[in-house]
């Protein structure tokens, strides 16, 4: 699947399918490649600067492989570096991870990551943006996409930054957002952790380890999510609607609207919930079921 596989998910939708994830944001909707399935589980930003350490480096890819192996999805901004290392270790384990761009994606930046996203996708994980595909990023967009990532997370982990960077950006919107914070230590002298150390002086949580972020998440150990539906209340006529009309094999929105009989909107919605819950996957030419009924 490539990025050019893409659909538009309103704000009412995500609301409805991410209850309180993107409270507050003043945000129409999300232009998306892949799938938010991976919304449903915990999930955990990890930012910081664009030319890590080789250690920096290397502990954003090692937080993202732990992470994403106990079912933790990784968030971040698909940009160099810290970023891109963060989403290598979750794919390395086979993890859904998403990424959010400060841009359309007809104007993929950074180009360098546009295989990395592609990737992403074919993973099960999603590529976002509340950007037109043809809207080139722009730097004050990356402010605005900065407020998304920590939105969508359950704790931020800061990997390397210096005193002045859009990774502190991101840990501001996540204060503000009441969503935990946690900083990686590092020398007093080296710049590319000034900004880590500020936090932990303004009150971020030192982060050592992933046994920390586990820690912040309030997880006790590292297990994997069940992917089955959760349980709860019997499945609406809709949902059983859908769910029967897709056991005869993949279908697009637009042949479920002819055999069901209902709105585009109704079905998306309805759609979207059931693919964020694990139940459905958004696929080249449609969606389909993820296991039997």
């Amino acid at each position: 699947m490539d990025l050019t596989n893409r659909r538009w998910v309103d704000r009412a939708a995500l609301d409805c399918a991410c209850p309180e994830r993107l409270a507050g944001l003043a945000l129409t909707g999300f232009h998306v490649a892949g799938s938010l399935a991976g919304l449903s589980a915990p999930t955990v930003a990890i930012v910081g600067t664009r030319a890590p350490s080789d250690g920096g480096r290397a502990l954003a890819r090692r937080l993202g492989q732990e992470l994403g192996a106990a079912g933790v999805c990784v968030i971040s901004g698909l940009a160099l570096g810290i970023d891109a290392a963060a989403h290598e270790g979750a794919l390395a384990v086979g993890a859904r991870t998403i990424g959010v761009l400060g841009g359309g994606h007809d104007h993929f930046f950074p180009p360098r990551n546009r295989e990395l996203a592609a990737r992403m996708v074919t993973a099960g994980g999603a590529v976002v943006s509340p950007y037109a595909p043809d809207e080139p990023a722009r730097p004050y967009q990356f402010l605005a996409r900065n407020g998304i990532v920590a939105a969508l997370a359950d704790v931020v982990v800061v990997v390397e930054a210096a005193a002045r960077s859009g990774a502190l950006n991101t840990a501001s919107w996540a204060a503000d957002r009441g969503v935990p914070v946690l900083a990686v230590p590092g020398d007093v002298d080296r710049p590319k952790v000034a900004g880590c150390l500020a936090l932990i002086r303004d009150g971020a949580t030192l982060a050592r380890s992933s046994a920390d972020v586990f820690e912040a998440l309030g997880i006790a150990a590292p297990a994997r999510a069940d992917v089955g539906p959760p349980d709860g209340p019997p499945d609406s006529p809709d949902v059983c609607a859908i769910l029967a009309a897709l056991t005869e094999g993949e279908c697009d929105l637009e042949t479920l609207v002819g055999t069901l009989g209902r709105t585009p909107g109704s079905l998306a919605r309805v759609l979207l919930e059931l693919e964020v819950s694990g139940r459905v996957v958004c696929r080249a030419n449609g969606y389909a079921l993820t296991g039997p009924l």
